[in-house]
């Protein structure tokens, strides 16, 4: 139990040897701290023996507390604890907000969780949803949260965080449906692999993009959530024995290699060579940008083995093992802890047991994965659009201008209003987007739904662009230096066009969207 002093036992320590500040109720005693506080000593012995709450919310970031401050904790404000009220007395007492008609969910910041978390009704969600988004919110607060600026600026994550979502039961669920054979824990809130839907898939998505950067996300789950499917849904059972349990455990990552110096969006194009020499391929050329690439063991690897164009073109596994195979990590503006690379294949070997489905069938392989990539994507992008929102009305109320919060500038709640309605449009989309995966048969979905997912994710990546822009000018100059109160803001507007390229590009996604849905109302009948 925390020690408590009452608020004259606090006033007695404001010497520079012995000073204690209140900060939220509770007391720490920052006197070994005076000489390394960025802001000088001079600013915390003006708060010595006082509450220092509101200073101290209007130039730090709340993750201050429980990392930096914590070492100085001593106690709290408080006496000593009366008797506990009787049952009798507590009974009738009915503590319920007369504004709310089920379960609030979180810190019920407006538009700062997606409405269902926030008392609205939707026909999507239930109990198993709920378990699963308690389990992973739980993780990453826990788990990834506190040390999510420390692994940015390292770019680099440490090999534990790996087996510790594994056994969290996220790995599984970032990759689509797998046979339970290939499960070595069990999914997020107990769910059964039978039972784990579409929405379940969004949550542990949505759930991890709260830290809010690109580069861990990636980092955890990029590479095997592009790079594994394509071996669950067109392996062999040998290449599914060797890979898949291995990298939904944490002890091996694998990466998906399509993306080249001369093109990425012209999959077709595509120039790495798979030679057949018989009882095996040798495999040569370059592949650039590739999420996860740099600590790969297992790379899911385009290639050409026919003729030019979309017929010629196979999927390899290769293994980072196979002489001839060099990685270097990139200096990209963002996503730092991701490990993309630039990965060159000198004369690499690769057995013919090694072919994902059967040759010359990759681009098939690679358009089926395309949609789950890019529904990835927008899930995360509208996550991170609104990890701006909830911190640009979190700022909004405390920092002041002109005698007054910012959110009381009719001018700043005008760039909220903009950010808010495009979120919330896009995660609609998004949903009725997931209904349709569940429902529509899937021998269809690569044809009825590549047009609108593809629309979804330009719109999901400039809404993202849209709200770190909005988001940086309420931060102001906190949004233009790494850590502290901006810490988010300023990662998350670096990161923007790694959302907006990859997966294919904005441009080519609109594109394609009207291209797609001409050919399919065409197809169905539309008199245009």
């Amino acid at each position: 139990m925390s020690k408590k002093f009452t608020i004259e036992e606090v006033a007695k320590h404001q010497q520079s040897d012995d000073c204690w500040i209140i900060i939220h109720d509770k007391i720490y005693d920052v006197s070994k701290f005076l000489d390394d506080h960025p802001g000088g000593k001079k600013v915390l012995l003006k708060a010595a023996g006082a509450d220092a709450s509101k200073q101290f919310d209007a130039f730090h970031s709340p993750t201050v507390l429980t990392k930096i401050a914590s070492k100085y904790l001593i106690g709290e404000v408080g006496v000593a604890e009366e008797e506990p009220a009787s049952a009798a007395e507590t009974d009738d007492v009915v503590d319920q907000n007369p504004l709310q008609v089920g379960e609030a969910y979180g810190d019920m910041v407006p538009f700062g969780d997606p409405m269902w978390y926030q008392d609205w009704y939707s026909p999507y969600y239930n109990d198993s949803h709920r378990a699963v988004r308690q389990v992973v919110r739980d993780f990453v607060e826990r788990e990834i949260m506190p040390f999510t600026h420390e692994w940015d600026e390292a770019k680099a994550m440490p090999r534990e965080i790996y087996a510790k979502a594994a056994k969290a039961g996220i790995l599984a669920s970032v990759v689509g449906h797998v046979d339970p054979e290939y499960i070595p824990y069990e999914l997020p809130g107990g769910v059964k692999p039978e039972d784990f839907d579409s929405f379940h898939h969004i949550i542990v998505a949505d759930e991890l993009s709260r830290c809010a950067s690109g580069g861990v996300t990636w980092g955890l789950i990029g590479g095997l959530g592009i790079g594994l499917p394509p071996v669950i849904h067109f392996g062999s059972k040998y290449l599914k024995d060797k890979v898949v349990k291995e990298c939904l455990a944490g002890t091996k990552n694998i990466c998906l290699a399509i993306t080249e110096p001369s093109g990425g969006s012209d999959v077709a194009g595509l120039q790495t060579e798979a030679k057949d020499m018989g009882d095996h391929y040798v495999v040569n050329g370059e592949k650039k940008w590739i999420t996860n690439g740099t600590f790969a063991d297992y790379f899911t690897v385009a290639v050409r083995t026919g003729e030019a164009g979309f017929n010629g073109i196979s999927f390899l596994l290769l293994e980072r093992g196979m002489p001839g195979i060099s990685t270097r990590q990139m200096n990209c503006s963002g996503v730092w802890p991701s490990g993309t690379a630039y990965i060159t294949f000198e004369d690499v070997k690769v057995p013919k047991e090694n072919l994902i489905g059967k040759e010359n069938k990759g681009f098939k392989y690679i358009m089926q994965n395309f949609n789950s990539e890019r529904m990835g994507i927008v899930i995360q992008a509208n996550r991170f659009a609104r990890v701006c929102v909830e911190e640009s009305i979190k700022y909004a109320h405390k920092r002041k201008t002109f005698g007054k919060r910012l959110v009381d500038h009719p001018v700043i709640r005008n760039k909220l209003a903009h950010m808010i309605r495009q979120v919330e449009a896009t995660h609609a989309w998004m949903e009725s987007l997931a209904y349709q995966t569940m429902n529509m048969p899937v021998e269809i979905q690569a044809i009825r739904l590549g047009g609108p997912i593809a629309l979804c994710k330009a719109q999901s990546t400039q809404t993202f662009e849209y709200c770190a822009r909005e988001a940086a000018q309420i931060f102001g100059g906190l949004s233009y230096t790494r850590g502290g109160q901006g810490e988010k803001v300023e990662r998350l507007y670096r990161e923007v066009r790694a959302f907006a390229i990859p997966g294919g590009s904005e441009e080519i996604m609109l594109d394609l969207g009207v291209r797609q849905a001409v050919k399919v109302g065409t197809f169905m009948g539309a008199k245009m």
